[in-house]
């Protein structure tokens, strides 16, 4: 099983240009899923005044996306062990392309959340496959890059819609928000038959049983027969297999359909697997309960409460908050292979609690100074952008990259359902009560409380998250073994074995 790490010569760090295409395809779900999202904030604004709806109503609006996400989470896990990773994107796109549609549509408030919640199933079936099938494709030299890109394009997606808000704000009222909804439906149709053209996962054929086909697609993601035999030798233990099994076609035990993974899970979690999901589910807790959402969806409301009030530079510093986010994602992909998970995960939240604490004094002086502070407006707005820019380095894209990585492949598609339900419960708690709670204890005391949820990420990544870099999918369940655990209290930092090649 450690073969995968080591051993297969310069072709074993090589990019594949193929593997890349594919993951690239596979991430574009996630544009959508993110043009939803950051749509909605400068959208709100118009909806607000078009339909006559309460600032509960505009937190409702602005959550049930993530509480509809909560039945595509639970539901994608078994449905991609089902019916496979790719067919799994395909629908997916269809249920944006339906939300889309009614969002765009809406008449009238009822509708609107109709769409939003349709929509939301699609997120959470978006934001499970994306990082599955790009980990599964992906060779551990890349892996970190690759399972990135949901994240960057989520972040382009937020992006373009706040771009979005800005132009098609200029349309009429009644029109405009509908434009900037409905509008998504066009890339999900595209999406919907241009992801037929992709493979199947090769860890997904083989946990079929479906050893040929496995071994066809491992031959186009790889750079050498010698890495695809190495891979697949790996993969075929991993799933319980004979690595010297040469048939076409086998009987895989281990191909339940996802069926009693719920009960290892829960009922009958070995020690590692125990690590392994306190692991997972608690970097997707933090990545919202350290406060990105309110942040992405209410930054007009932040740049507002600064002194910022004309509406277009209100939009126009938004996208600010997008562009930031994109670049720094970008900038983080080319790093995760290369620095490791751990370093950046630790450099990302100690940049966070410093920029929140900011952002925190900042708004906590412009509202009681009574009178338009500029030095106050400046640094809440620098540290708005600080705060994106550090989130975006490390706890943004590693939350997918690491919960994706460690997974057994046995557990993989069904504990990242679970994964994303936690992720989608705390988004939704979020970004339903931060209005709420700001008017409680103030929008600054609220980024103080986001500062210390933060401090508390920082010490339970370091004292419970290995280094993940380089080593093998099946190598990585290792790891987390209590084999490991000498290993973990000197630092954990796991170097993986290799050659001289890594």
């Amino acid at each position: 099983m450690m073969a995968e790490s080591g051993g297969a010569g310069d072709s074993r760090t090589g990019f594949n240009k193929y593997a890349c295409a594919c993951a690239i395809v596979a991430s574009m779900i996630s544009i959508i899923f993110g043009y939803d999202t950051g749509v909605m904030s400068g959208a709100m604004i118009f909806i607000k005044e078009d339909l006559k709806i309460s600032d509960e109503q505009v937190e409702v609006l602005a959550g049930i996306l993530n509480l509809c996400a909560l039945i595509g989470s639970l539901s994608a896990g078994r449905t991609s062990d089902y019916i496979g990773r790719r067919y799994t994107i395909v629908l997916a796109s269809i249920i944006f392309l339906i939300g889309a549609v009614l969002m765009g549509y809406s008449p009238n408030y009822a509708v609107l959340m109709v769409g939003r919640c349709t929509a939301g199933i699609g997120v959470g079936f978006a934001l499970l496959i994306a990082p599955v099938y790009s980990a599964e494709i992906s060779s551990p030299s890349t892996r970190g890059f690759l399972t990135s890109l949901p994240e960057f394009c989520i972040s382009l997606g937020i992006l373009l819609g706040y771009v979005s808000n800005y132009f098609f704000a200029k349309l009429t009222l009644k029109l405009g928000w509908r434009m900037m909804l409905g509008i998504a439906a066009i890339p999900s149709l595209a999406l919907a038959f241009g992801i037929l053209k992709m493979p199947e996962s090769p860890r997904w054929l083989v946990l079929q049983g479906r050893l040929e086909d496995a071994q066809k697609i491992l031959l186009q993601i790889c750079n050498s027969k010698e890495e695809a035999e190495i891979r697949f030798r790996d993969i075929k233990t991993a799933a319980g297999i004979d690595d010297k099994c040469t048939q076409q076609v086998t009987n895989n035990p281990q191909n339940t359909g996802g069926k009693g993974v719920w009960k290892e899970i829960f009922l009958r979690p070995s020690p590692t697997v125990r690590w392994i999901l306190l692991a997972a589910i608690g970097i997707h807790f933090f990545q919202h309960a350290t406060g990105i959402e309110a942040v992405v969806l209410y930054s007009p409301r932040i740049f507002k409460q600064a002194g910022v009030k004309d509406k277009n530079k209100l939009l126009l510093a938004t996208i600010g908050v997008g562009l930031t986010k994109t670049v720094f994602i970008l900038v983080a992909t080319f790093f995760l292979d290369r620095i490791g998970r751990r370093k950046l995960l630790l450099t990302s939240l100690g940049g966070m609690v410093m920029a929140l604490t900011a952002l925190g004094f900042g708004l906590t002086v412009a509202e009681r100074s009574g009178e338009k502070l500029l030095w106050a407006l400046v640094l809440s707005i620098a540290a708005t952008y600080i705060f994106i820019a550090f989130y975006s380095i490390g706890l943004g894209p590693m939350t997918w990259v690491y919960s994706t990585e460690i997974f057994p492949l046995r557990l993989r598609a069904q504990g990242m359902s679970l994964c994303v339900a936690v992720n989608r419960i705390m988004n939704a708690t979020v970004s339903m009560s931060f209005l709420s709670i700001s008017k409680a204890i103030t929008i600054g005391g609220s980024f103080f409380m986001f500062g210390g949820v933060a401090v508390i990420a920082w010490l339970f990544f370091f004292f419970l998250y290995p280094e993940t870099k380089g080593r093998s999918l099946e190598e990585i369940e290792l790891l987390f073994s209590k084999n490991s655990s000498r290993l973990r209290k000197e630092g954990l930092e796991f170097q993986p074995k290799s050659n001289g090649n890594m």
